[in-house]
């Protein structure tokens, strides 16, 4: 009876999974053939608005200038005097997915992958990101002992209204100040507003299995709103449905592992979106490109006069600690899907534990074994049951020869004899049962966690995050689940006794295709079962003998 349990749980995990599966193609489809369109940012729940920063220029192609490279000890950026954007970014501390050696690029104009940061001033006469600046020098380099470099780009308009955009790139960070300078030499006064925005191709990454994988697109968070992502075809559909203007807030685009994000309201600073809300919008471009930005009023600047406006633009992986220190609930660009209740207290312990050992192999299986001992009440309590129920195999197999055929009889008999001997016959389940949402957190954590990228354990496991090289940890699941399935009773059926036999074979298969750190977790946790089972079959064995005994 349990063997058949066993089989229709298996059975409904895997139409779980299917399921799950078509819910996340849902939500996240791939996107295939976007029509040139542009998207118009609602309210939760209102009415559709007119675009909020409809003055703004569109893309158009990224045309080149002058290049001005910068280098500093996490990042290389590259910054085109052609409106003067941040035209690429590699960070130096986050090896390429296909070369490890060379750094990871984030952000580039070029190659079958789009994806910069633009900025621009709307008002008469001044610059967009069309616009030809020009910059003292074409390299900085972030010096032995400096704390930070800034990068000065000029521009003087027709009417003599001077421009400086200052980047300003700083030791040991991944937020990148981005000051606007502008003085008023003219004789009237200038009424603008600065856009930022990230702008980025449409290509989706799947990293997961079962259709599970990361958001790909962008997100706005302000208090009122909180974060809201949209995907890309609901940004081409005019879909998309988030809050288009709030005195506070941050405006980002995210990928696996990595994201991008113009902050206005830092963590450390007074925010920008004042005196009127700035004001956010999502859109789609022509060539499968789409951008999200937000609109910035600058107070009217009178005549001989100067204002500053700064912004801080995150640049850099996901990874929590950095995440946490730049804004309010940044760190949310970090997906765990539907699983961030789990996944995120899951990943903080992890964490924690890795700040003393060094290393997130090994903080990997003291997890677990912290795992292990919350659940371990539970878990003796079900083996004890799997023990008893392992000592009544032999009348269980007289009651089936007794009845024969007369499969309700047998039933009634095991159920009376289970009631006698005080025995819960899904008492064994619980184990499993238990591991599922731990497990499945395990995943998400794992499938979003940019510091257990390229992250080595030990001997042959050189990257936690992706499947095991040799497969030698999911043959040492293989077995370990063959050993714990030995310890459980036998069933009646020898046709079901032979299945059992080969489920766990057949179940690590999937195992192979996991990444190295969860099998490394269920591993672990079958070996402490294995200890824990064994030790409770031997005592519900003596206990038995000195009843017998006495």
């Amino acid at each position: 009876m349990d063997t058949k349990r066993l089989i229709v749980f298996i059975a409904l995990s895997f139409g779980i999974l299917y399921f799950w599966q078509q819910y996340m193609e849902k939500q996240y489809p791939q996107i295939k053939k976007p029509a040139v369109a542009s998207s118009v940012a609602t309210a939760s729940g209102a009415a559709t608005a007119t675009a909020s920063t409809a003055a703004q220029p569109e893309a158009g192609r990224l045309a080149k200038g002058q290049r001005i490279s910068v280098t500093t000890d996490l990042l290389q950026a590259v910054i085109d005097t052609n409106g003067a954007d941040l035209r690429e970014v590699k960070l130096l501390k986050h090896g390429d997915s296909k070369d490890p050696k060379k750094p990871f690029t984030l952000l580039q104009d070029e190659g079958e992958h789009i994806y910069v940061a633009q900025t621009g001033l709307l008002g008469d006469g001044l610059p967009t990101h069309k616009d030809v600046f020009t910059s003292a020098q074409s390299s900085y380099t972030l010096a032995d002992g400096q704390n930070e470099v800034a990068v000065r780009l000029e521009k003087v308009t027709a009417n003599g209204v001077k421009i400086a955009k200052i980047y300003t790139f700083k030791r040991d960070q991944y937020v990148v100040d981005v000051k606007y300078e502008i003085v008023n030499a003219s004789a009237a006064p200038v009424t603008a507003s600065a856009y930022y925005r990230l702008i980025r191709d449409g290509k989706v990454e799947n990293p997961g299995m079962f259709g599970t994988h990361t958001f790909t697109g962008p997100a706005v968070y302000t208090d009122e709103g909180k974060f809201q992502k949209v995907d890309f075809e609901k940004i081409t559909k005019g879909e998309a449905k988030y809050v288009p203007s709030a005195k506070d807030g941050w405006i980002a685009m995210i990928q696996h592992y990595f994201a991008s994000g113009w902050i206005f309201s830092p963590k450390d600073g007074a925010g920008v979106c004042t005196p009127n809300a700035c004001r956010y919008e999502m859109k789609a471009l022509p060539d499968n490109m789409f951008a999200v930005s937000a609109t910035v009023d600058i107070p009217t600047i009178a005549a001989g006069q100067k204002a500053e406006k700064s912004v801080g633009l995150y640049v850099g992986p996901q990874e929590t600690k950095r995440l946490d220190a730049v804004a309010k609930d940044f760190d949310l660009v970090k997906d765990y899907g539907m699983f961030t209740i789990f996944s995120k207290p899951l990943f903080a312990v992890l964490q924690f534990i890795h700040g003393f050992v060094g290393n997130w192999g090994w903080a990997i299986i003291l997890v677990t074994v912290l795992i292990k001992l919350a659940f371990f009440p539970l878990a003796s309590a079900s083996y004890r049951s799997m023990a008893k129920m392992r000592q009544l195999a032999p009348r269980m197999e007289a009651l089936k020869q007794r009845h024969g055929d007369d499969r309700m009889k047998f039933q009634q008999a095991v159920m009376e004899m289970y009631k006698t001997e005080k025995v819960n016959p899904l008492g064994g389940c619980l184990p499993m049962l238990v591991q599922i949402p731990v497990f499945i957190a395990f995943y998400w954590m794992l499938l979003a966690a940019v510091e257990l990228r390229q992250a080595p354990w030990e001997f042959w496991i050189h990257d936690l995050a992706i499947p095991d090289p040799f497969y030698i940890l999911p043959l040492i699941m293989a077995v370990s689940m063959y050993v714990q399935s030995s310890l459980s009773p036998p069933p009646p059926d020898p046709m079901q006794a032979k299945m059992m036999k080969w489920m766990p074979i057949a179940f690590s298969v999937f195992f192979f295709f996991f990444p190295a750190g969860l099998v490394l977790y269920w591993v672990v946790n079958n070996i402490l079962s294995i200890a824990q089972q064994y030790v409770i079959t031997k005592q519900v064995e003596k206990q038995t003998q000195l009843a017998k005994n006495s």
